[in-house]
């Protein structure tokens, strides 16, 4: 009986150690994205910002279009940085590409906040602009689904839905930090103030989070599964080619670009970053709503997200997941024509326009609170960086982070502020169908094969 309660005892501080190691790492790999996500979506926030400062034109909607465009070329590139660091975390290790790929986006992000403007330099501004926009979408390809990766094989096999969505709300988080930090500067400063130098505040602030997360960053482990593979000298010396050759692997990576890395995004953008530039520029909201209004949707979001993976281990990933498809289908466009309605008034209501916006955020948190640990369970430990990785930026690259600019060129096009709305619903439409017969379970997967 003293042996069998001495036995319980040393189970027990096992998992408490265990625990405190997760959370650990936890708080790392989540800081570290968070920066990501912080330095990556600044530029999206200040979109409207940039358009005259780095592309002038008489037409404001041509300067808003040449602003967003730079955007996308950072999620244009995303797929190679993928394709490289993803391969390189299957060959070397998950850790280092993580310091690699943190050290080049705090670099890049520095340098956007020291970047002169067309008016100082002329056409060299908005060069100089798109190449770090290319080396911080290199970067986010390594960081983002790699980060999913290492976070989910710590996790362990039990609860990972729930365990790993907290990486899920890293963005949405970003964006928050981004938009507070933006609104204090316009409330503080005149417009003119931030036009000329408060627009920089957020890239030099993104210094200190850099040298935080890189410190923080260094003191994680390499994960157990990469640790045991390279004992064992079971790891791929190309693990892309490994991914295509095998016919299993080709269909779960295109499954996870259509079905949940482009749902995902496209909700993600659609909702998070399209939303503000909707309502600000097509409805002439004020910014300071504008921004009251998406700190709420924002906040809304993060506990729904974690409910979400939380149910995605009762049910399973693949319910949660179809159903955000389907309602995001369904609600977009008569939730932006309701906003369209409510800007209509004579004065905004402002607490049905909140509203509407956590209404939306409910899909979108139904497809990326699972999302994490469905990137690392679809995939054999082998080449699970690498298959994760790529079809996961090229999805949020391609397909959700060009969704602004297709979306406003649509509606500048048609003439209509909600054509370019039917591009998501069809798309989100496709992907329910698709999930629907052919997207597998995968919660309770074993991680280690």
């Amino acid at each position: 009986m003293k042996k069998e309660s001495k036995l319980n005892e040393i189970s027990a501080l096992d998992q408490e150690k265990e625990a405190k190691s997760y959370r650990k790492v936890a708080s790392a790999a989540c800081f570290g994205t968070f920066l990501e996500w912080y330095d990556f979506l600044t530029f999206a926030t200040l979109a409207v910002t940039f358009g005259p400062l780095f592309f002038p034109s008489s037409d404001p909607a041509a300067s808003l279009l040449f602003s967003l465009a730079t955007f996308g070329v950072g999620m244009v590139v995303r797929p190679l940085g993928a394709a490289y660091f993803g391969s390189l975390g299957d060959r070397i290790g998950r850790r280092p590409v993580f310091m690699i790929t943190i050290a080049l986006m705090g670099v890049a992000t520095l340098a956007v906040g020291f970047l002169p403007t067309y008016a100082q330099i002329g056409i060299a501004a908005p060069i100089m602009l798109v190449i770090l926009r290319l080396l911080q979408g290199l970067s986010a390809g390594g960081e983002i689904g790699g980060s999913a990766v290492f976070l989910t094989e710590h996790a362990g096999d039990s609860n990972r839905g729930f365990k790993t969505s907290f990486l899920s709300t890293m963005g949405p988080l970003g964006i928050l930090a981004s938009t507070l930090q933006i609104a204090l500067l316009q409330f503080f400063l005149t417009p003119e103030q931030f036009q000329e130098w408060g627009w920089r505040v957020p890239f030099w602030v993104s210094l200190v989070l850099f040298v935080i997360a890189f410190k923080v960053r260094m003191a994680l482990e390499e994960t157990p599964i990469f640790t045991e593979m390279r004992k064992e000298n079971k790891r791929s010396s190309s693990p892309l080619m490994d991914n295509f050759r095998d016919k299993e692997t080709r269909k779960r990576m295109f499954l996870l670009f259509f079905c949940i890395s482009a749902g995902g995004a496209v909700l993600f953008f659609c909702m998070q970053v399209y939303t503000a530039i909707f309502l600000k520029t097509a409805l002439g909201i004020a910014p300071k709503t504008v921004d009251t209004l998406s700190i709420t949707a924002t906040l809304a979001l993060l506990p729904l997200t974690i409910l979400a993976g939380a149910i995605s281990d009762r049910i399973g990933r693949r319910p949660v997941v179809i159903s955000g498809l389907i309602i995001g289908a369904l609600a977009i466009l008569p939730a932006f024509q309701f906003l369209q309605y409510l800007a209509a008034a004579a004065q905004l209501n402002v607490l049905l326009a909140g509203f509407t916006l956590i209404c939306l955020s409910i899909p979108l948190a139904l497809v990326v609170g699972p999302q994490i640990a469905l990137l690392a369970e679809l995939f054999p430990a082998r080449t699970r960086n690498s298959a994760a990785t790529l079809p996961h930026n090229l999805a949020a690259g391609w397909i959700g982070g060009m969704l602004p600019f297709i979306v406003t060129w649509l509606n500048k096009a048609m003439g209509n502020n909600l054509a370019g709305l039917w591009y998501p619903t069809l798309f989100l439409a496709t992907a329910a169908i698709v999930a629907v017969f052919y997207l597998p379970e995968t919660r309770d997967v074993n991680l280690r094969k």
